[in-house]
Parts: C-alpha cells; structure tokens; sequence
C-alpha cells in the first residue's frame, strides 16, 4: 500500500464557505482516515473482513450521530459537520462509511427522533460511542424499491409483542447489538421496533462472497416468534413516514460520502499522471489525459456546490426528501464515472491493490443501489417536478 498523499480538491475556493469549525472537523477525520484507515483497508478489503477495531476511534471524533443534542450523548453539530464526515470516511472506503452512516442515521436518528425518553436516554450515549452498534432492517428478500410490501410482521401478546420475518442485505448486522426493526401491526400498519441481541430467536446470518463492500460486514435479520417488551416500540411514528424519514438522513451522507470517493480518485490519477512517462514525457501532457481530468474535476466541482447548498438547506429544515434524492443520485453518478476515468489513467495499475481506484469502483457498485436504486431517484425527483406519481 503506497503513503496515504491524499490533497483535498478544491477549484472553485468551496472551503470559503465552510466556517473554522467545518474545516477543524475534516480535517480531524482526515487525519485519522489516514492514519487508522488508509493503511490497513486494503488488506481487509481483500481478506473480506471488517476492521472492528477503527469503532473505538470513529466514536471517539464523534463521528456516530453527531447531529444528535450532548444531552443524549451526540455531538451537537450541524448537518454540514454531518456530510464532512461523510465525505472524508468514504474517502477511505465506503464500507467505513457505511457503518457511520447506519449508525447515526438509521439508528440514532429514528431513536431520536421518534423516541420516547427512556428509550433515548438507554441507548443513544451507547451508540454514540460505539460501545453498542446499531443496524436498520427494511429491505426484505423480496421487497426493496417497494417498503409498503413487507412481510415482516407483529401480534399483541399483552405486556410484549411477537415479531416474525426477515430482513436483507443489512449492513453491521452480523455485530449489531441493536436493531431497529419496521414491521407491520395486526392492522397493517409499519412500526419501529427495537430489537436487542440475546433476544431468543433473533438471529444475524452473515451474507459472503461480496464483490463490493468488502469491507464492510452485511448480513440477515431473522425474526422467529422473538418476544419484544412494548417498551421497545417507537411511539413517535406510524407508517412509511418513520423509515423514509432515516433513509432521508442516509441519503445525506451518501451524497457527501460518494463525492468523497470521487475526489479520492481525480487525486490519484492526477498525481500519477504526473509521475507516468510514456512517449518521452509525462502521461499528465497528453490531451485524452487532460480531457479526463479536466471532466473530472469539473463535476467534483459541481457536487460540492450542490452538496453545500444541500447543507445548508438541512441545517435550516428546508431540504426536501426530493432535492436529498437528487443530491444522493448525483454524486453517487458521478463518483462512478470519476472511478472509472481514472482507472484508465492508470492502465492496468489501475486494477491492484497498490491504489484505491478499483476498491472504490467495485464499491460504488453497491452505493448506487442502496438507499433507493439510481431509477428510483429518477423517478422521485420526476414525481417532484410533473407532480405525477410513476410508482403506480
């Protein structure tokens, strides 16, 4: 693994937007990105293993929820501070990201949001330090771009409920100690649930022979006749609401996170199309290379605008889930283009270990699917600006 030499892009000057706070932020979450990440992902990538012990750390800078209030053991911050971090983890690997991202947004989020107070004084100064981590379960086996279908299901039991079912393609789950589980009541109606391990008949299977996210740890959650105390449901939402509200946050950060990846690449294949000497010069000198990177950096520069603007727009609660599912679809489009530039940048360098590119390539593979697939972005911003509904 060549030295982490990473430079953060930057044509257009967008740090002048960001306050002394923002910049203090990333640039703490670089440098532990490059210190604690850069040279051991590889290695876990290949292995297809999750590094666990970068939990402690990423809990540390506060990187697990750190929108959530101090009062609940959360940072404080704001949803900018939120999308640095973001951008500058996946700038290691998504599958670290990835963690972050169900973590604050799909576990500390709805327990905060839709709560009660015990339940937010139990577990959310636990989460945010990484001492319990957390997983979200919604995509079923046979139910993904469509939530409303699932099967997984509760019945009253007087002082407890029994929850049946399953759930997919879920990220942390096989280490979680907690899930937050959507399920439908007798009447039909999707609830949250949270649902602890130990308790009998839940299990976490995990899934293998990914080609992307590899390292990151995914899995199933099997729900066989588990008893869960009543206590466990979250009183604050009924409905689609409750989940599309998290994958709204999710979504954020993938739209920081992605553009992370893409920054990532255009730097790489900028420095070593520097370095390269074919033909009796550098490779940097050929017009192909030149129009490759001058692409490049030319939408890079465009998703920082929009993700700013996008921050902004989620510290004043503001942003629509519509304009998140623009920003999601946008830089996750263009990080993929990005990697795959620059992987001809390198020729066939471009494929090993020795560089990032193709981690992130095979990577971005999963990116552009969860969190709502590419169409289906499509097609809620086209129900947003015709005020037509496609999904029907």
């Amino acid at each position: 693994m060549q030295k982490d030499l990473y430079q953060h892009p930057d044509y257009f000057l967008v740090d002048e937007l960001l306050t002394d706070e923002h910049k203090l932020i990333r640039d703490s979450v670089r440098a532990y990105v490059k210190k604690e990440i850069s040279p051991i992902i590889e290695d876990y990538a290949q292995k297809a293993e999750f590094p666990s012990q970068i939990i402690k750390g990423m809990g540390e800078l506060g990187c697990f929820g750190p929108f959530v209030p101090q009062e609940y053991g959360g940072a404080g911050l704001d949803y900018i501070s939120y999308g640095i971090m973001m951008q500058e983890l996946e700038r290691g690997d998504s599958g670290v990201r990835s963690t972050a991202s169900v973590q604050g947004s799909l576990v500390m989020f709805p327990i905060y949001k839709f709560g009660s107070e015990e339940q937010k004084k139990k577990y959310l100064p636990k989460l945010a330090t990484g001492e319990w981590m957390g997983c979200f379960g919604l995509t079923e086996p046979n139910h993904g771009s469509d939530p409303s279908s699932m099967l997984t299901n509760f019945k009253d039991a007087g002082d407890h409920v029994i929850l049946n079912g399953s759930k997919m393609w879920i990220s942390n789950a096989p280490f979680a100690q907690v899930a937050i589980v959507w399920a439908k009541d007798e009447a039909g109606e999707i609830h949250g649930l949270i649902v602890e391990r130990g308790m009998e008949g839940f299990s976490t299977p995990e899934t293998h022979g990914k080609w992307s996210l590899r390292a990151s740890a995914t899995g199933e959650l099997v729900f066989d006749n588990v008893k869960v105390p009543k206590e466990n449901i979250l009183p604050g939402v009924k409905g689609l609401k409750g989940p599309l509200s998290c994958l709204s946050s999710a979504r954020y950060g993938i739209a920081w996170g992605a553009l992370g990846c893409a920054m990532d690449c255009y730097d790489t294949a900028l420095r070593y199309s520097k370095q390269r000497v074919q033909f009796g010069k550098p490779i940097a000198a050929f017009q192909l290379t030149q129009k490759k990177l001058a692409e490049m950096i030319t939408e890079i520069t465009k998703t920082q605008l929009l993700n700013w603007r996008l921050g902004v727009l989620r510290d004043e609660d503001r942003a629509t889930p519509a304009q998140i599912s623009m920003a999601k679809r946008n830089s996750v489009d263009i990080a993929l283009k990005v990697s795959r530039e620059a992987r001809q940048i390198l020729g066939g360098m471009g494929i090993t270990g020795e560089f990032s590119i193709m981690r992130h390539m095979m990577n971005l593979e999963s990116v552009v699917t969860y969190e709502g697939t590419h169409d289906i972005h499509l097609l809620i911003t086209g129900m947003d600006v015709t005020g037509i509904n496609a999904f029907k």
